[in-house]
Parts: structure tokens; C-alpha cells; sequence
């Protein structure tokens, strides 16, 4: 029989018990969450530019292991700087094993961000799109990185950068860099993608060990499969071509449901490992102390709307050829964006292999 002092014992323990459970799961609770601002801050040092100006240095507890300096409590970001539109280059880059190390920049994007209006604007430049610089020889676009980066690599993203400035007449401020093969770990590691595949898709090229095989239909993608998905542009084996806007389309799809993965409990899981293949593979020139305020004032940065700015093109062997006024309205369009004055002696038919605008009557 159950006596009122027997009850108490009874409560006593099971409040015991439940306190020291409660307290098991704050220690694992906060352990990761320190794990993840360590993985985080690592990430950061791994991807980020240096800064232009030396911080002063940071103490004992507020530095990892490796150097890099943590947040704390105390850290504050400056909201004035994240509300700064910005113009970036973005480039996927292929350093694939068996690709032979080329750097070609099979996507790149020109963009710009408006924070306060939480829009963003981005053209994508195609691969094949004939560049004639004035002081280089003319050239794919997908050229030029590689061209950098083989003369002197800690300045490849800089001149890069300089390079498209120039052409374009169009301030970028920052570059960033993504390795292919880390879009491919980083599918796998949130497990996959389910996407619609908008068409057939063969092509094999034993060079670099690429073997193209998608059928249209949605499905499910591991990593190699995506991205063969976002990779593919034509077929040696009797499929259809890609258009770039189309693969344009499957970049962005790709991306959202990466981002959809990685917001669910199973991706938090995961972030760990996400956090080391982005550290690994993401480069950028953006100084680590505006990069660290970007990224812990993500939902304040990312922006609500995008627009892709289409560039109707057409191949004559062995460049891509866009149409003048798409070119503008689009480089018109990223000025805006960011708030940058339209240049008054630009030339892109100098510049770009375009089909010219019809003369007006």
C-alpha cells in the first residue's frame, strides 16, 4: 500500500531523474550548437577573403583552434553594411577528378543585391559566348579564370573580377568560386535531390569520365546525377541540346531544393559536414568580417524575388553569339539594381560577339 511518505520518495526521484535527463539534453543541445558555431566560423575563414584592415587581436575564448576568430555573445554586425546593395561574379568552376584540372568555368553569372529591397538580378553569362578584350586575345568566355589563375593564382579572382568590370563597364565588388565536385558532396550529404529532368539527356566523353544518362520525368538525383543535370548542354549520343536558358532553369532548381533539404530537422543534422564540403569548396574574395555579417544576417540578405535576365543566343562555330539588346537591357537592369549610373560610351559589339540591335527607323 502506498503511503503518503512513500509517494513523496517516489516524486522525489522521478524530479531526480527527470533533472538530470533535462540536463543530459541541455549539454548535447548546447554542445552542438557550439559544434556548429565552431564548424561555422571555420567555414567562414576557409571561404573568405582577407580583411583589408588587421582586427585587433581576438582572446583565448573567443578563437578556435585553428586561429580563426569565433563569435560570441558580443558579437554585433553592422547593419548599416548589410543593407548596401552589392554586384558579384559568381563562377562554377571544374576541378572534377579526370577533368585534367582545366578551371573552365562551365556557369558564370554576373549579379547584383539589393538588401533593402530584397530583390536580386542575375545574367548568366553562356560558357561558349565569344569576349574580344582589347588588351587580350578573344576567347570563350569560360577562358579567362583559368587564364588568371595559371599566371598567378592569389591574384586569379581579382584580375578576374577586374577583367569583367572592364569589359562590361559594371563595378563588381566581390567574386565567388564553387567547385563542381562540392555541389556533387553536397547533395549527397542531405541525400539527394528530387527534380524534373525537362528532357533526355546523353552524352559520354571518356577524357574526363563524363557519362551523361537521364531520362525526362521527376526524380530522385544522388550528387553525380544532379550534376550531370545542371552540367548538361548538348548530346553525342542522339539527344537533344540544351539551351542555356534551360540549364539556367535547372541551376535554379537544383538550388532550391538544396535549400529546402537543408531548412528540414534531417538537414540541420547534417550541417556539420555541409559547413566543412562549403569551407572546402567556396571561394571568395569577400574579407571575413563582411562575409561573417552576410552570413549570421542571412534572412535580412537573401532576397525575396529574383530575377533571371534572359540572353537570347544562337552558335556560330565555335562561339555563342547573344542578341545586343538583351545584353543591354540586362547589364541595364543589374545597374539598377545596385544603383549604378548606365555608361555613356559603352560598346558591347567591341567588346562581345553579338548579334547587333536592328538599326531604329
Amino acid at each position: 500500500m502506498n503511503t503518503p511518505e512513500k509517494n513523496r520518495k517516489w516524486m522525489r526521484k522521478t524530479l531526480k531523474y527527470a533533472g538530470i535527463a533535462l540536463c543530459a539534453i541541455v549539454v548535447i543541445v548546447g554542445s552542438y550548437a557550439g559544434y556548429l558555431v565552431y564548424k561555422a566560423n571555420h567555414a567562414i575563414t576557409q571561404m573568405a577573403g582577407d580583411d583589408p584592415k588587421p582586427s585587433s587581436s581576438p582572446s583565448p575564448a573567443a578563437s578556435g583552434a585553428d586561429g580563426g576568430q569565433q563569435p560570441d555573445a558580443d558579437y554585433v554586425s553592422d547593419s548599416s553594411l548589410i543593407k548596401k546593395p552589392i554586384t558579384f561574379l559568381l563562377a562554377g568552376i571544374d576541378r572534377r577528378e579526370g577533368s585534367g584540372g582545366t578551371l573552365n568555368t562551365d556557369v558564370l553569372m554576373l549579379g547584383s543585391l539589393n538588401p533593402q529591397t530584397k530583390s536580386a538580378s542575375l545574367i548568366s553569362l553562356p560558357r561558349d559566348l565569344q569576349l574580344k578584350p582589347e588588351d587580350l586575345s578573344s576567347h570563350k568566355a569560360n577562358y579567362y579564370y583559368a587564364y588568371f589563375y595559371n599566371k598567378d593564382k592569389d591574384t586569379a579572382m581579382e584580375n578576374t573580377k577586374q577583367f569583367y568590370s572592364d569589359l562590361f563597364d559594371f563595378p563588381i565588388d566581390y567574386m565567388i568560386t564553387i567547385n563542381f565536385d562540392g555541389l556533387r558532396k553536397l547533395v549527397d550529404a542531405v541525400g539527394g535531390v528530387d527534380v524534373d529532368v525537362d528532357m533526355d539527356m546523353r552524352y559520354v566523353d571518356n577524357a574526363d569520365g563524363t557519362n551523361i544518362d537521364l531520362k525526362k520525368g521527376y526524380q530522385h538525383l544522388d550528387g553525380a546525377k544532379a550534376l550531370d543535370f545542371v552540367r548538361y548542354r548538348k548530346s553525342n549520343r542522339g539527344t537533344e541540346q540544351s539551351s542555356d536558358i534551360a540549364r539556367n532553369t535547372r541551376q535554379q532548381q537544383v538550388l532550391a531544393e538544396l535549400t529546402n533539404k537543408l531548412a528540414t530537422f534531417q538537414g540541420m543534422l547534417q550541417w556539420g559536414k555541409v559547413l566543412d564540403l562549403l569551407g572546402k569548396n567556396v571561394q571568395t574574395d569577400i574579407p571575413e568580417s563582411i562575409l561573417r555579417d552576410y552570413i549570421y544576417n542571412v534572412k535580412e540578405m537573401k532576397p525575396s524575388t529574383l530575377n533571371v535576365l534572359p540572353l537570347e543566343s544562337r552558335w556560330e562555330s565555335p562561339y555563342i553569339i547573344v542578341k545586343e539588346d538583351d545584353l543591354e537591357k540586362a547589364l541595364d537592369a543589374l545597374r539598377a539594381e545596385a544603383g549604378i549610373k548606365e555608361p555613356s560610351d559603352l560598346k558591347l559589339a567591341d567588346v562581345v560577339g553579338l548579334d547587333p540591335s536592328p538599326d531604329p527607323r
